[in-house]
């Protein structure tokens, strides 16, 4: 089995809803992270035998299959086809999986991966809540099976954060500190260049527009999410629009297209939990990846886990015992915000261009996802 190379990354920055990104098509969004993986690489496009896309939401211009019209969109290649790929939040970590595995499958020597998502165009859970005059009030109620299964009761990612919250023992303070540091770190990052090697400006917007300088007495003044919880939306990620992309390549493409490759896959797996919990799955996901790759948090240099929420991340670190140092230097989605069919693809990006910056070997990328999902991917840099 030949292995699978990351040869380049690049996204657009990851623009506010509302913000500098709110107004462009998600085709003409999705398609500029496209084209500037070709600039960059200078593979010929036609060398290209899939695009694999994360995305959420698929309705409007999101639909009928969004990774195929990005990939005409940004002018390229009308025999190169394109697929998209709905793991929820996990959705461009999958695609990432998916095009690795194609490679190292030997049925592909040439495929790009990332991910889009226009959240100011299509809110969050535009695909559930446009079915309600069809009769789905959500996609669990009327399943004989799923209540028979797991009840009547809601299912959300705010019940979710707020329970791990409870069960970890993570305080309101705990929470809103932890929030306050991604904000802290994506500012630094930002201002020391560190993002500036993988963001292709897009529509006047030449860097990320989440994070801001906190405001402490803003923060303590917020209501919780759930009545009498801790959560805030101080440390949950912020709605927005973004893309990203990724060219995977076998060693045959490598020599076929003369292209040097930054980074190996190491490994990559997915793994469930209780999908009532939902955002907990990272935490045996990270230790089924550990097990399998033979390595240990010890030997992994960054991490990269979606910051959904911060008790998430704060369960997740109390549970395996990880140094919060290495974990979302560059801060995560709490400040950089959470373009979830791209997501995946960003952290990757992000990723890949810290472990070049510190000279670090391994890192290790997970997120919550809907369904009570986890996608662990670590790589090796080269």
């Amino acid at each position: 089995m030949t292995e699978a190379f990351i040869v380049d990354a690049v996204r657009t920055p990851v623009g506010r809803r509302g913000g500098g990104l709110s107004q462009i098509h998600p085709a003409d969004l999705g398609a500029h992270s496209l084209r500037a993986l070709m600039d960059r690489t200078g593979i010929d496009p036609g060398a290209v035998e899939d695009v694999m896309f994360g995305c959420v939401d698929t309705v409007g211009g999101q639909a009928g299959d969004i990774a195929r019209t990005c990939w005409l969109a940004a002018d390229l290649p009308e025999h190169v086809p394109g697929t998209t790929i709905d793991r929820q939040c996990g959705s461009a970590q999958q695609a990432i999986h998916f095009a690795a595995q194609a490679v190292m499958a030997g049925v592909n020597d040439v495929v790009v991966a990332g991910g889009v998502q226009q959240m100011s165009m299509i809110p969050i859970s535009s695909a559930m809540t446009l079915a309600a005059d069809l009769g789905f009030d959500d996609p669990f109620t009327g399943s004989e099976g799923w209540v028979k299964r797991y009840g009547a009761g809601e299912v959300s990612q705010f019940n979710s954060a707020e329970m791990i919250a409870e069960r970890w023992d993570c305080s309101r303070e705990d929470m809103e500190a932890f929030a306050v540091e991604s904000h802290e770190r994506a500012i630094r990052a930002t201002q020391e260049g560190r993002f500036e090697g993988e963001i292709a400006p897009l529509g006047g917007v030449v860097q990320d527009e989440g994070p801001r300088e906190p405001n402490w007495e803003k923060i303590r003044s917020l209501k919780t999410l759930t009545e009498g919880g801790r959560v805030t939306a101080a440390a949950a990620s912020q709605i927005s629009d973004a893309s990203a992309a990724l060219l995977v390549v076998s060693e045959q493409g490598l020599s076929d297209h003369g292209l040097t490759p930054r980074a190996r896959i190491h490994h990559m797996s997915v793994r469930a939990d209780d999908p009532i919990w939902m955002l907990t799955a990272p935490i045996p996901a990270t230790r089924h990846a550990l097990e399998r790759s033979g390595l240990s948090m010890d030997d992994i240099d960054l991490v990269e886990i979606n910051e959904a929420f911060a008790s998430v991340v704060l369960a997740w670190e109390k549970e395996l015992a990880v140094d919060h140092a290495k974990v979302n230097v560059n801060g995560g989605a709490i400040a950089l915000g959470h373009p979830l069919g791209a997501t995946g693809a960003r952290l990757m990006t992000t990723l890949l261009n810290e472990l070049e910056r510190t000279g670090g070997r391994y890192g290790l990328q997970t997120m919550c996802e809907g369904g009570g999902q986890a996608n662990v991917t670590i790589i090796e840099r080269l």
